[in-house]
């Protein structure tokens, strides 16, 4: 296995800049997430790592060695992509199988291996089908069979859960994790879907516009966004936020909003201007007294929860509340807030401020 650092890479194509600067390393055998839209970097970040891009700057490491300028060959990494890339006139057997053949490895070795990993897999009663009739489900485990085969330093895998619907794809997430624990192979994932992330990631990059906004721990990503792309990004429904125009001194404890002091973690740094105070809706509770306001213009019933949405002076606000509640549209409501979970923004560059909530999380 190996581990993978990643100093300052960039890479342009003509004028546009689809990474730019880029720094985080993943530990020998975790599982890491390359989170972010399309369009973000994060394909492109996994395709230099993989050697099938050439940075423009920057260096990639594997375990301690510069890889940056050798070709896909050179590095021992394993790509398993969304369209699974099988050999449609091969069986399952051969796909599995052809790059130890490539390599030269004896029969008896072949067959020994072939059987370990469809063991793992468990496709032992598919091994001789032909690779067009089988499932998604199936065609997955197999391209996974092919890459973890001749078990390489590293896998890279580019959304190779996207052509499953969502049902088999949670199914199909969870099968990839306890694959993942049970090799403790070094693992770069890319995706979309925050739940794939939240999931299965020990670690996640959130990407943006080229520029990695976070890296940290599914919980440290959730609990302390970086920014508010991320705090946005990140949950279902994602964070609310509630601007106000003041200003923050350091070692503050609450801020005023609207006509009431709210408290929050204290600052660990000033600002003043356009700020925002974000608050997921989990860390709102419906309360006569509570500061934030407003109609109720819609109920999500979650079963054991439910998800009020509010128009405030701040705009709409959601709120998950005990579905025992009872909250009907047209009324009038007031949320209170979860002080210890608040989070600062400087609205103007969307940056979280430091506060003791976020401490030690940001270098």
């Amino acid at each position: 296995m190996a581990r993978i650092e990643i100093r300052d890479l960039r890479k342009q194509f003509g004028d546009f800049t689809a990474v730019r600067e880029s720094s985080f390393t993943i530990e020998d055998g975790e599982f890491l997430m390359l989170l972010g839209p399309s369009g973000c970097g994060k394909t492109t970040t996994l395709r230099m790592i993989a050697g099938l891009e050439l940075p423009t700057s920057g260096t990639i490491l594997i375990d301690g060695e510069d890889v940056s300028r050798r070709p896909a060959s050179e590095r021992d990494i394993a790509m398993v992509f969304q369209m699974f890339a099988l050999y449609p006139h091969m069986n399952v057997r051969k796909n599995i199988q052809y790059p130890l053949v490539s390599q030269g490895w004896s029969r008896d070795r072949i067959k020994e291996k072939v059987a370990e990993v469809a063991r793992i897999l468990g496709i032992e009663d598919i091994l001789d089908r032909p690779v067009g009739g089988l499932s998604g489900g199936d065609r997955q485990r197999v391209a996974l069979g092919r890459a973890i085969v001749r078990e390489p330093k590293a896998f890279m895998m580019d959304e190779p859960l996207g052509a499953l619907d969502a049902e088999f794809r949670e199914r199909m997430a969870e099968e990839r994790r306890a694959l993942h624990d049970r090799m403790g192979a070094t693992t770069v994932y890319v995706t979309h879907d925050q739940l794939e992330a939240m999931q299965m990631g020990d670690k996640i990059v959130v990407m943006n516009n080229a520029v990695v906004e976070q890296f940290g721990t599914p919980r440290q990503i959730y609990d302390t966004p970086a920014t508010m792309f991320v705090a946005d990004f990140i949950g279902d429904p994602s964070m609310n936020f509630l601007p106000f125009e003041g200003s923050i001194a350091e070692g503050a404890s609450s801020v005023r909003l609207g006509e009431a002091d709210v408290a929050v973690p204290t600052a660990r740094e000033g600002a003043q201007g356009k700020l925002a105070l974000g608050v997921r809706p989990e860390h709102m509770d419906l309360s006569d007294d509570g500061p934030v306001r407003g109609r109720v213009v819609a109920t999500e019933y979650l079963g054991n929860t439910q998800v009020v949405t509010l128009d405030t002076a701040w705009g709409e606000v959601k709120a998950r509340v005990d579905a025992r509640l009872n909250v009907r549209p047209g009324e009038t409501a007031a949320a209170a807030i979860d002080s210890t979970r608040v989070t600062l923004f400087d609205d103007a560059t969307g940056r979280a401020l430091r506060s003791e909530l976020n401490e030690g999380v940001f270098p």
